[in-house]
């Protein structure tokens, strides 16, 4: 979802991450996308799903292009952030504003986009993986296949490029987005630095794509290190909760022991130490309201045990509170 918000802010999208929270359904049902904005985010995030559930089974070709562009301006306004032909290259040519770079002819795009295909799927050895990603990345946007939607189509094929030649099918973590996202200035800038054609200007386009990946990777490797994750992000969640009164006393200490536990997964007797005051029933009843907010939940269905959730917009907003403090959102600017 942040890296959904954080493409799209890249092309002047001024959505917050509370603005998409508060619009959208937290159960199962469809995103409510009550603004084309939101819409914006929303098709984002199916495309995103859709590389990462087509990763193994999918080629890249020039078709597979063509399809994220398709999700990217589905249903938004051709006069803004959508299409007038989705899925389809360019018929014309065009100016890149704010930019020197002048695309190359309209009937050059197939056959330069066919040429960098050939070139994602050459075979090569592991240690140019990261590389040629750099590499196609920065020609995909040169030679600007799509009349709009380029930028966010070409974060989609780079993250797919990383899941399929970096990452295996258990790190699908890393979207290029956060590495671009938190300085759109400086993303545009190296982008012209490569744009000048020379080794220099590659060389510093790939090292700056390189070192936001090695940034990103190390913010990663602390979020799945349980005791700081626990430290500095969840429990000081749940104490914004109560300061800002979206949790109850009550609810408050039993979602702090969950946390506290070493399996993280709450059994109802072992709240009795805390609610020594309370029968069995009561507890049971405050679990249940708790499991009913979307602030527990049972670790299979008709377990006893329970384990923390984050799915409630209230409880997600001091999450993002202190994400943000921590330096993982970098999506001000």
């Amino acid at each position: 979802m942040l890296e959904s918000i954080g493409s799209s802010r890249i092309e002047g999208n001024n959505t917050t991450i509370m603005d998409y929270v508060e619009s959208t359904k937290i159960e199962n049902d469809p995103i409510k996308a009550a603004e084309e904005q939101i819409q914006e985010i929303v098709n984002i995030e199916k495309a995103t799903k859709y590389v990462e559930d087509t990763m193994d089974e999918r080629p890249f070709s020039l078709q597979y292009v063509r399809e994220l562009h398709a999700m990217v301006v589905e249903g938004l306004s051709s006069g803004k952030e959508g299409s007038d032909a989705p899925g389809e290259f360019r018929h014309g040519n065009v100016r890149i504003s704010g930019s020197a770079h002048v695309p190359p002819d309209y009937t050059q795009v197939e056959p330069m986009m066919r040429e960098l295909v050939e070139f994602i799927n050459a075979p090569a050895a592991p240690k140019y993986d990261l590389l040629k990603i750099c590499i196609a990345h920065h020609r995909f946007v040169w030679i600007h296949p799509f009349g709009n939607g380029n930028g966010r189509t070409v974060r989609l094929f780079t993250y797919g490029m990383l899941l399929r030649n970096v990452f295996t099918s258990k790190q699908r973590i890393i979207n290029p987005t956060a590495i671009f996202c938190s300085d759109r200035n400086a993303y545009y800038h190296y982008l012209e630095q490569a744009d000048k054609g020379d080794d220099n200007g590659l060389i510093a386009w790939s090292e700056y794509v390189l070192h936001g990946l090695k940034r990103e990777i190390e913010k990663i490797d602390k979020l799945i290190d349980y005791t700081f994750l626990r430290t500095h992000i969840l429990l000081p969640a749940i104490v914004d909760a109560l300061e800002n009164r979206y949790v109850t006393e009550n609810e408050y200490e039993i979602l702090k022991t969950t946390l506290l536990l070493e399996s993280q997964e709450l059994q109802a007797g072992e709240l009795k130490v805390i609610f020594n005051d309370k029968s069995s029933p009561e507890i049971s009843r405050l679990i249940k309201s708790l499991v009913g907010k979307k602030m527990l939940a049972p670790i299979h269905d008709k377990a006893r045990k329970y384990v923390i959730s984050f799915a409630n917009n209230y409880l997600l907003r001091s999450i993002l509170k202190q994400l943000d403090k921590n330096g993982f959102l970098p999506l001000r600017k």
